[in-house]
């Protein structure tokens, strides 16, 4: 196979001239993209971490409240989606080697003191540290894709590469929440978060070596871009999404009818309108305008939908099986393996797929998995047989995750310029975890409203599926109207596209495997 640095790809218009990048053996080339996948890896390893022993957490802390719990996974989320798209921003100004080691060495510091947090005795102190440790995953996902999306043009290759990254999302959870699973079942659960801190610390070591020093801009250019970062744009995007966050999630806990819930959610969608305008008026947005177009616009809300029916799927499968079916964690995760074997072999397919469709061919089985996957968990008898309904949904599932995850990036990634990799990047990880972050806070407020104040748990589990099938649905039915949309922007401009985002000028520089 050709190094990375073999093909050089060609000028979009408008863009700047290609970096030389030091060329990479096979073996030098698989650690890479080891090292760049491992970021999902170890963000979903969070989330499956958190959500696995979520019971024995709570017990351990003195709290058994579903609106409670809920909020271990979705403090982490929160932070990853919110955080992510200036993490991105300051990568393409500081490099993204930098920001990626930055981003492994506060993993590992906050694992370390998330696990000292059953000291406290406070699930709000656990809270917050799972909160603080979403900020690493934040630097390390749209960093990796912003190396990747520099190192690899357009082609075959670039496709595989986001394909291996998208893969080990379901493998990642389920590593998380096999050891997670082992420590709180057989020995003390704080253990699953300190030995993340050890592996975390050794991915920071190991990728200043493995990761090749991408030659970035030049100093005069990287000291305009700084001049130039959108501080106030920052500071209002950030705390919008956070209070909207909040307050949706705090809902089911306290209560929607409590004034500090409505009023952070107005504030929040206030300080968001604010940062639409600041976007607007500063010379250097947050958002470039190439990342912001009809396409992206459709591929990004069928992201939204799609993720956050797959946050109410996972976290109340897990729930279903531990509390209806009275499944030890290891069990659970014993039940839960396929999810790991279907995403790869989803991923495999979505590589071949995408070397001869269109990605929003992919966008569209993607969210019908999704939804299907829902509606087979959502209508499931708890005494019905493992291998009947449930164990289906966990080989549907995987493939709404590993096609959806790298057809988007790959889209955006061709659309962007080079020096707006991390933001293309950003852009997709952004909506995927802050998604599952608003879903499970609407999820919750429908299962506390609808279980008879806790006497029917079950039907509140079906409702917030019933709801996760919504969000499912919405993206099927965003998605075909974008290939409507899509496919006739495309036969206006010829025939001789064939993918999109990928100029024919681009298509000459695919790689051959």
């Amino acid at each position: 196979m050709n190094s990375p640095s073999a093909e050089v790809p060609s000028l979009k218009a408008g863009g700047k001239p290609p970096v030389s990048n030091p060329p990479m053996s096979l073996v030098h080339e698989l650690l890479f993209v080891f090292m760049t996948a491992s970021a999902q890896l170890m963000t979903q390893a969070g989330l499956g971490q958190t959500i696995a022993p979520s019971h024995i957490i709570g017990k351990a802390f003195g709290t058994t409240n579903g609106g409670q719990l809920s909020w271990f996974p979705a403090s982490y989320s929160l932070t990853v989606g919110t955080f992510i798209l200036i993490a991105g921003r300051l990568g393409d100004m500081y490099g993204h080697k930098n920001m990626f080691m930055f981003g492994y060495a506060w993993y590992s510091l906050w694992s370390l003191i998330s696990g000292f947090s059953v000291y406290a005795k406070s699930a709000i102190m656990y809270d917050v540290c799972r909160a603080l440790t979403g900020i690493a995953p934040a630097f390390l996902l749209p960093n990796a894709l912003a190396i990747l999306g520099r190192v690899y043009p357009p082609g075959k290759r670039k496709q595989w590469a986001f394909c291996m990254f998208g893969a080990t999302a379901p493998n990642g959870f389920l590593l998380g929440a096999v050891f997670s699973g082992i420590f709180a079942q057989l020995a003390w659960w704080p253990w699953a978060y300190w030995c993340t801190c050890i592996v975390c610390f050794f991915f920071c070591l190991a990728s200043y070596f493995i990761i090749p020093d991408i030659q970035e801009d030049t100093n005069q250019e990287k000291a305009s871009e700084k001049q130039h970062f959108d501080y106030l744009g920052s500071f209002f995007g950030i705390a919008g999404l956070v209070l909207i966050n909040f307050a949706w999630n705090q809902g089911p806990v306290v209560g929607w009818q409590i004034p500090y819930v409505y009023v952070l959610l107005i504030v929040g969608f206030l300080s968001l309108l604010v940062f639409l305008y600041v976007e607007h008026k500063t010379i250097q947005p947050l958002l470039p305008p190439d990342a912001l177009n009809g396409e992206i616009g459709f591929i990004l809300v069928c992201i939204a939908a799609g993720w956050a029916c797959f946050g109410i799927w996972i976290y109340y499968l897990w729930n279903f099986f531990e509390v209806m079916r009275n499944s030890t964690p290891l069990l659970t995760v014993a039940q839960m393996a396929p999810v790991g074997i279907s995403g790869c072999v989803a991923a495999a397919t979505t590589g071949k797929l995408m070397s001869r469709f269109r990605p929003i061919v992919c966008m569209i089985i993607s969210m019908v998995a999704f939804t299907v996957g829902s509606i087979l968990l959502a209508t499931a008898p708890i005494h019905q047989t493992y291998w009947a309904q449930t164990f289906v949904a966990t080989i549907v599932t995987p493939w709404g995750m590993d096609m959806s995850f790298p057809a988007a990036t790959l889209v955006i990634s061709d659309f962007v310029s080079k020096e707006n990799q991390g933001i293309a990047a950003s852009l997709v990880s952004t909506v995927v975890n802050y998604s599952i972050s608003i879903g499970l806070g609407i999820a919750g407020t429908i299962e506390v409203h609808l279980n008879h104040k806790g006497t029917n748990i079950l039907r509140g589990y079906r409702s917030a599926w019933y709801m996760g099938i919504g969000f499912g649905g919405l993206g099927v039915g965003v998605s075909l109207i974008a290939a409507v949309f899509i496919f006739t922007k495309a036969s206006r401009r010829g025939p001789d596209v064939e993918n999109l985002g990928v100029t024919n000028d681009d298509k000459k520089s695919d790689f051959s495997v």
